[in-house]
């Protein structure tokens, strides 16, 4: 009876899962494994909101397994080792696993192909299984991956998508020991309002955000930056897991008509892009893509106050305060707050990328570190003179205040738009307000960040 390892990684899922579909297909019996990654520990992102949300996902992993008569299979310890032992355990003669972008992704499918070579197994990296596109198919004529993103978009969405597979009917699994499945409950230091993970909640979540009835993607393109009106997916940290497949939620959102949809779908679009970045170059998620020469300040105090939401300007820390609490930020607060670390406060843009994957549910590194450069200058983007005005966006994107008023319950008492200007009420309500002083005028910032760089 042959027998397969079916590896998952950040694709934990049943539904369009084509690792999974070719492991059943190509064997008699499979074992559904994950390793509880010792190496993810040590490079210290085995965060505790991601660790809350992964023991939700592999519970419903192995709830849709064990409805087609499988399981799952725990194990603990280093990736390639734990390998190779369900391998000799089992007899199997191949392992599958979703191709990765990461350094570290790579460096594991490198150690499994030795290491499963030396004992006669094959290991089967199946692409496009995490990404809508894989990130090696659209490449330009010139190098070996899209540097900008326009005109990767162009590719990309004359690019076919990949069929959707449906789930196995049954999956066989031999009698194997493993460890528990992770609990939620057993992880401590998660903050107070991380969402619920797992591919029923991520497919709950993808009906109600499709259903032309509700304010979900046919809003989307003329609300996703209304920070108030929270009127964006969440399916973000779904998509970093892997509980939906990217492909699918392609193809189902250009099946809606109108500008949200193709806002949402343009979206997903960059996802892809980033990850096309990161697996041709690496060393993008520590080095500057392209290098500024900048000579970044290091002040301990305005990071602190930048980490806490104690920066002075409102609506950077509403955002700050919500990624505290839920582990998750609105996009357009992720850019606001990067611009103002980078360029207001000139901090090393690696500073701020670490301190969001260290919170961040959805903390994937070719988003949270490109973005991040594309804030400080040194991504992909050519231009490196875009700054964001807080005070604009926040009239823009929180035009009454709310947002501001329910994150940062200092200045609740403040009505409307002035919310947004506490540092211009008189001295009588200022002192009023347990609320600091701005660490730095926006425009001071920008000219310190255009000074440091040589332009003026």
């Amino acid at each position: 009876m042959s027998v397969a390892v079916m590896l998952f990684t950040s694709d934990l899922r049943v539904h369009d899962q084509p690792a999974l579909c070719a492991a059943v297909r190509g064997a008699d019996e499979v074992v559904p494994l994950f390793v509880v990654d010792r190496g993810v520990q040590r490079a210290g992102f085995a965060v505790p909101n991601r660790r809350a949300f992964l023991a939700d996902c592999l519970a419903s992993l192995d709830a849709g397994l064990r409805e087609r008569g499988g399981r799952l299979v725990i194990r603990i310890g280093d990736v390639t080792e734990q390998v190779c032992r369900v391998v000799t355990e089992s007899g199997a003669r191949a392992v599958h696993i979703a191709a990765g972008v990461s350094a570290y992704a790579k460096r594991r499918e490198d150690l499994l192909r030795t290491a499963l070579t030396a004992v006669r197994c094959v290991l089967h990296v199946h692409e496009g299984v995490t990404t809508a596109v894989p990130p090696g198919q659209l490449t330009p004529a010139d190098s070996n991956h899209y540097a900008a993103f326009e005109p990767y978009l162009g590719s990309w969405t004359r690019a076919g998508l990949r069929e959707v597979v449906a789930p196995p009917r049954a999956v066989r699994v031999p009698e194997l020991a493993g460890h528990p499945l992770p609990r939620r409950t057993a992880v401590t230091g998660v903050s107070p309002a991380v969402a619920r993970g797992g591919e029923h909640e991520g497919r709950q979540r993808l009906t109600a955000w499709l259903d032309r009835g509700g304010p979900g993607i046919e809003a989307y393109g003329e609300r996703h930056d209304d920070l108030s009106g929270d009127t964006t997916s969440r399916l973000s940290p779904h998509l970093h897991f892997g509980t939906l497949s990217a492909a699918e939620l392609v193809g189902r959102a250009r099946s809606v008509d109108g500008p949200g949809a193709d806002a949402f779908v343009r979206r997903l679009a960059r996802r892809d892009f980033h990850h096309q970045v990161l697996a041709a170059r690496p060393d993008a998620a520590h080095a500057d893509y392209r290098p500024r020469g900048d000579r970044w300040r290091r002040d301990e105090k305005d990071v602190t106050a930048w980490k806490e939401g104690r920066t002075g300007c409102p609506v950077v820390d509403a955002g700050m305060r919500q990624l505290l609490h839920e582990g998750w930020m609105h996009h357009r607060s992720r850019l606001l707050a990067a611009d103002y670390l980078t360029k207001a406060l000139y901090v090393d843009w690696r500073i701020g990328a670490r301190h969001f994957l260290d919170l961040l549910v959805d903390g994937d590194i070719a988003d949270n570190q490109l973005n991040w450069q594309g804030a400080a200058g040194t991504g992909t983007d050519p231009r490196t003179d875009r700054v964001l005005d807080p005070l604009a966006s926040a009239q823009r994107f929180d035009p009454h205040g709310d947002h501001v008023r329910r994150w940062v319950p200092e200045l609740a008492e403040l009505a409307g738009p002035e919310v947004h200007r506490p540092w211009a009420l008189d001295d009588l309500r200022r002192a009023r307000l347990d609320y600091p002083e701005p660490l730095v005028d926006p425009e001071e910032g920008r000219a310190r960040c255009e000074q440091a760089r040589g332009q003026v």
